[in-house]
């Protein structure tokens, strides 16, 4: 009994000290205004973490000094680990903006010009420069049907057809 006590012991103490890597990126085709409207959840001790990497300035984006520059900073980094094609074309990401709800910090884009969404082509690396177990979550809809799909680091890329 004891060893069964020592050995779920460790398991909880492994579980509790290595906690999961996941990201959810949502992608949903908006029909009335032609665009593909793009969200990213990141938990933001994990951004943070990752930013402060690619530069000498603190990184809070709690409250950050210059709200400005963590909008430039977070633009830059996903623009740089999640690329898109939709219909075959690579297409630009126009960043929105972000907010904090509870733990985590939601990255929204927009790409424009969509007036169709028949396929989209994901190479997304969102935190494998960080952590080796990094989840990435896709959530894809377009002409009203939803499809997910869970890329595992070291895997970049999957697609999507509708």
């Amino acid at each position: 009994m004891a060893t069964i006590f020592a050995q779920w012991l460790i398991s909880v103490s492994i579980a509790i000290l290595h906690p999961f890597y996941v990201s959810v990126i949502e992608i949903d085709h908006n029909t009335k205004e032609a665009t593909a409207e793009i969200s990213v959840r990141i938990f933001t001790d994990d951004l943070e973490k990752t930013l402060q990497k690619n530069t000498t300035a603190t990184i809070d984006i709690l409250k950050p000094k210059n709200k400005a520059i963590i909008d430039q900073q977070i633009n830059q980094y996903i623009s740089k680990t999640l690329q898109l094609k939709i219909n075959g074309k690579a297409v630009k990401l126009n960043y929105i903006g972000y907010e904090i709800i509870k733990e985590s910090t939601w990255s929204y884009f927009e790409v424009v010009e969509i007036k169709e969404m028949n396929t989209v082509d994901i190479n997304c690396a969102i935190l494998h420069d960080f952590e080796t177990s990094q989840i990435n979550l896709f959530h894809v809809k377009s002409k009203g049907n939803q499809k997910s799909y869970k890329l595992d680091y070291p895997n970049k890329s999957t697609s999507f057809s509708f």
